[in-house]
């Protein structure tokens, strides 16, 4: 293994462990990320220190918890260059994310005929929330082809383009 990844291995307390004799690779991230130790401890001082409720209270542990709340949403409106702190919505974790985005999609964008695109690589996770957006709007869920080397059929891609996708301007790349 490389140095950057040895050092990225180690600030993850879980992946220390061994497997049938292997270092544990965890690819399950959608569903349940690790967490490495700065951010355990950052849990863990939450807890033993300001556990509250945020937006919700008048007392100190409230204001506390909302600070450092409204500071995270800061720093992430820093990291992608967002306008606003008001366009950084957090939620528990990207299976909420998706359906979150799925669902307001569906609502006011989508319709009856329109194409949605997803691949063949997408985790239940990304596929679900698609095809309840599609019901909902009578819209159809076209499937990006993988090929037997593990990558995205790009020259297939390329053919589902059409005027019917929900594509936000992807096509523009290729």
């Amino acid at each position: 293994m490389t140095d950057i990844v040895l050092n990225i291995r180690n600030q993850f307390p879980i992946l220390h462990q061994k497997v049938h004799g292997h270092p544990l690779i965890y690819f399950d991230n959608a569903a349940t990320s690790q967490k490495p130790l700065k951010v355990i401890n950052a849990i863990s001082e939450y807890y033993l220190q300001e556990n509250s409720n945020i937006h919700r209270g008048a007392h100190y542990l409230s204001n506390q918890a909302t600070e450092k709340y409204e500071k995270s949403r800061e720093a992430v409106r820093h990291l992608i260059n967002a306008e606003s702190t008001e366009e950084i919505i957090l939620t528990k974790g990207t299976t909420e994310s998706i359906n979150l985005v799925a669902s307001c999609l569906s609502q006011y964008l989508f319709k009856p005929g329109d194409e949605i695109l997803i691949s063949g690589l997408e985790h239940h996770a990304n596929i679900v929330p698609w095809q309840i957006a599609a019901d909902q709007k009578g819209a159809l869920i076209k499937v990006i082809p993988i090929l037997d080397s593990g990558e995205l059929d790009l020259v297939a891609f390329k053919n589902l383009l059409s005027p019917k996708n929900k594509t936000f301007g992807i096509e523009s790349y290729f």
